[in-house]
């Protein structure tokens, strides 16, 4: 066996006899070449084995493609440390069991083609824990992403700081961190894979700073371990606490892979950002003069349609959500979850996608087909947590500059006394205000319903379209009805009165364009509508790219500017128009 090939030393997963291990989790006994074949996976638990950071290394990256920077050593021993042994003897004898010279490796390498600055740490290192070599080639690792405008890809796993060198290791958090901050402002790409285990002041620094975190399926990732929780407030833990899965749930992490989908992710996350960004010019080369929206004429009005039928329409089951046309519509998807901060909350989608070659970050409402999938999705009524996930990914668009489409399907924001606990106003303000300045360009499609602040959240936007069978509304018509009509019976009748419909939104100025559907419907053809849609999306993209980014903030000004009423007598703009009272 090669040594690339061994799971890392000091982990429990003992040999029984030459060529067998106990897997730790299970307790199977595992040939070491079926182990290493299966990327040391445990077949019978699917139990993740810990890996060295050589193998992780021969994992991840093109064959042959890693070059390891040479990184001389600093003082070794800030603090002259001795416990039962001096400082000195333990790094001496931790280089020699993991054969390594300290607890991170820093080199560069392709991964799918790309090329990239790597980090990977190493748990056979004392414990991987983090002190000033570590924090120094971490953060020499992000200024070498910075200098070559590479992304930067970091494998964790780590027990925290390292105790023998006191304050100066506590400080190494605020290095690294510092040094991911530059990349943020440099748009640079840059993915944490966090693996078992990471925890201390790794996890509270760079380990959750990167513009996207992966966690490894079963990977235990937390600041402060479960037993030292448990000492500390005599609580019970859940059976899955600080698992990666845990993670996600909580809002956390992006995703969780397996190890065997680890390389295929990071690959097409690489390849969605790393193509030219052709929807935005850069701010210091304006991309000239753009041709103005409405050169061409207005595009003409779709058939009068009733109202409530529209409003019927909008709300059939088998009308194509975000999710089909994210698998119909665009070219691949790689989504993104949570809010970092709280939860994932399912009604909201989001993620980095392709469409007709062009990077873009896509959000949308999804609400699901079946009653299992609409419960599921809380019938596409966000909670905070849900815009705060948006919100997330609007900052994403502009740190790596690609476009922003949105998909609005919503009967409105979670009107519950747990999304008003958890802020549901503040999320859905925060988000109207950060879209209304996004220096990216932003295209809204409403593809359903469209109701009150639940939906404008996603429709401040330079371009707004609206599918032939959608709507745009303050509140719903049975909302409405209610409250005027003092019955909800009459709710066709309030629909007729606030002309709900694409002809409405586009006469008023409010939709910039009305995209067709097939005869009956979306739902009738969605693949017919997803290339409806494909093309219109293509098409304001391509316009959009010609703009400079105070052209762009400058007409999104002036079009939300204009919601007055009288934009169907007034010259075409680039503006949506909001509904008074949204």
């Amino acid at each position: 066996m090669t040594r690339s090939s061994l799971t890392t030393p000091g982990v429990p997963a003992a040999p029984v006899h030459a060529g067998w291990t106990s897997c730790p989790a299970c307790g199977w006994l595992l040939y070491h070449k079926r182990l290493e074949r299966n990327l040391h996976v445990c077949p019978e638990c699917e139990h993740h084995l810990r890996l060295s950071a050589r193998a992780r290394i021969d994992m991840l990256v093109d064959a042959g493609s890693f070059t390891e920077t040479e990184v001389p050593r600093g003082d070794s021993d800030p603090l002259a440390f001795t416990d039962l042994r001096p400082y000195p003897e333990r790094l001496r004898d931790a280089a020699h069991r993991s054969g390594e010279s300290e607890a991170v490796l820093v080199g560069e390498a392709r991964i799918g083609g790309t090329p990239l600055v790597l980090a990977v740490m190493d748990f056979g290192f004392l414990g991987g824990s983090m002190g000033v070599e570590v924090g120094r080639r971490v953060s020499e690792a992000a200024a070498l992403a910075l200098e070559r405008s590479r992304p930067l890809v970091v494998v964790c796993a780590s027990g925290g700081a390292r105790m023998q060198e006191g304050v100066f290791s506590l400080f190494q958090m605020a290095r690294a961190s510092e040094a991911f901050g530059r990349l943020h402002e440099a748009g640079l790409l840059s993915v944490c894979v966090l693996t078992d285990p990471t925890y201390g002041g790794v996890s509270a620094s760079f380990a959750t700073l990167a513009s996207v975190l992966i966690g490894e399926r079963g990977a235990h990732v937390g600041f402060a371990g479960p037993r030292v929780v448990q000492e500390t407030i005599r609580a019970e833990l859940p059976r899955d606490f600080q698992t990666s899965e845990f993670l996600l749930a909580h809002g956390l992490v992006d995703r969780v892979e397996s190890r065997a989908d680890l390389r295929p992710v990071l690959i097409r996350l690489l390849t969605l950002h790393g193509r030219d960004r052709a929807g935005v010019p850069a701010e210091d080369e304006p991309a000239g003069e753009p041709e103005p929206a409405w050169a061409e004429g207005p595009e003409p009005p779709p058939a009068e349609s009733d109202p409530w039928e529209v409003v019927q329409r909008a709300r059939v089951a088998d009308r194509p959500t975000t999710l089909d046309y994210l698998h119909t519509a665009f070219d691949d998807f790689v989504e993104l979850h949570g809010d970092r901060a709280f939860g994932d909350d399912p009604a909201v989608v989001g993620g980095v996608a392709s469409i007709g070659g062009r990077p873009v970050v896509v959000i949308g409402h999804e609400k699901g087909h079946s009653v299992r999938e609409r419960v599921a999705h809380n019938f596409g009524m966000p909670h905070p947590e849900g815009y705060r996930k948006a919100l997330r990914l609007l900052g994403h668009a502009e740190a790596h500059r690609l476009p922003v489409v949105t998909l609005v399907d919503t009967p409105g924001a979670h009107p519950g006394p747990e999304a008003e606990e958890r802020g549901q106003s503040h999320a859905i303000a925060e988000i109207i205000m950060r879209s209304s300045r996004l220096r990216v360009p932003v295209v809204a499609v409403v593809t359903g319903e469209g109701g009150s602040g639940g939906a404008l959240a996603l429709c401040t936007s330079d371009r707004l379209l609206v599918l032939e069978n959608a709507y745009l509304s303050v509140i719903s018509p049975e909302g409405c009805a209610a409250i005027l009509w003092r019955t909800a019976t009459a709710a066709p009748a309030a629909a007729r009165a606030m002309q709900l419909g694409a002809t409405h939104l586009f006469r008023s100025g409010i939709a910039t364009s009305v995209v067709p559907e097939p005869p009956g419907g979306a739902h009738t053809d969605p693949v017919a509508a997803a290339d409806l849609l494909r093309a219109a999306l293509l098409r304001e993209l391509d316009e959009l790219s010609r703009a400079d980014v105070a052209t762009l903030l400058a007409e999104r000004s002036r079009r939300l500017s204009g919601m007055d009423g009288n934009a169907g007598r007034r010259m075409r703009t680039l503006q949506p128009v909001v509904p008074a009272g949204c």
